[in-house]
């Protein structure tokens, strides 16, 4: 996979001669979270701070996901970055990517995945957190904005394989609610069709076990757009619930 900066960022990356693989490897940055090693290598997260611009900067080694054209392996960032252009593609509001690199050094697949911070917005878990704390407004509005981020997701034809409170980021605008999704490694077209919409909804729902039914309620009229739908919805939602619980 060939190089990749974001035009939008190519000015600043190069003013702070940041802008190839190198310079960027190199950069000694405190880890904003513990190293990732389940691949048999290993990733790891850093805040960059440009001016009035930030990143994360993400780095990771001999950290890889094989595939059918990939057999022996490709580091998850090229995965990633390709979710992501193609989620800009299709209208899915998401991270944005301004670098990526890769190279094999000594034999390790090293590759560098640079994506602007969502300063300003806050995952769906710190709303849940204190969820009885917000105003009736507020919930509702968060309740619609990630119901509606899953019916657009979910209409391009994508299952997003990871949509959980953490992977949703959300920022308070005057209509009530923005929402944008992160994490797209495990991002995938959608194959089963209602099956595969429920794997992702599924878990969202039991993640967000603050919310009432009423709440999920809501939650599917955004995303189906009527009540007999919702309630289609709902009653395939809660056999997974049961399902998955009895298998405990």
């Amino acid at each position: 996979m060939k190089d990749f900066i974001a035009a939008e960022d190519r000015a600043i990356l190069a003013a702070h001669q940041l802008d190839n693989f190198d310079a960027l490897w190199a950069l000694e940055l405190d880890a904003v979270d513990e190293p990732n090693t389940e691949r048999g290598g290993y990733s790891t997260v850093s805040r960059l701070v440009l001016g009035e611009s930030a990143y994360y900067l993400k780095r990771q080694t001999n950290h890889l996901t094989r595939s059918v054209m990939h057999p022996f392996g490709e580091p998850t960032f090229a995965r990633e970055l390709r979710n992501i252009e193609r989620y800009q593609k299709l209208g899915i509001p998401a991270l944005h990517a301004a670098f990526f690199a890769q190279r094999n050094v000594d034999g390790k697949h090293q590759a560098i995945l640079l994506t602007r911070a969502l300063d300003g917005w806050q995952d769906l878990d710190h709303w849940l957190r204190d969820w009885d704390s917000h105003s009736e407004v507020q919930r509702m509005a968060i309740l619609k904005a990630c119901g509606e981020l899953a019916r657009r997701l979910h209409a391009a034809h994508q299952m997003h394989g990871c949509f959980y409170p953490k992977h949703i980021f959300l920022r308070e605008s005057a209509e009530g609610f923005d929402a944008q999704l992160i994490d797209l490694e495990k991002t995938r077209r959608l194959v089963f069709g209602k099956r595969d919409r429920i794997k992702d909804l599924e878990p969202l729902l039991r993640r967000a076990s603050s919310w009432s039914q009423e709440e999920v309620w809501q939650l599917l009229l955004a995303y189906v757009g009527d009540k007999g739908g919702a309630k289609g919805w709902s009653q395939r939602l809660g056999a997974r619930s049961a399902h998955k619980a009895s298998r405990k």
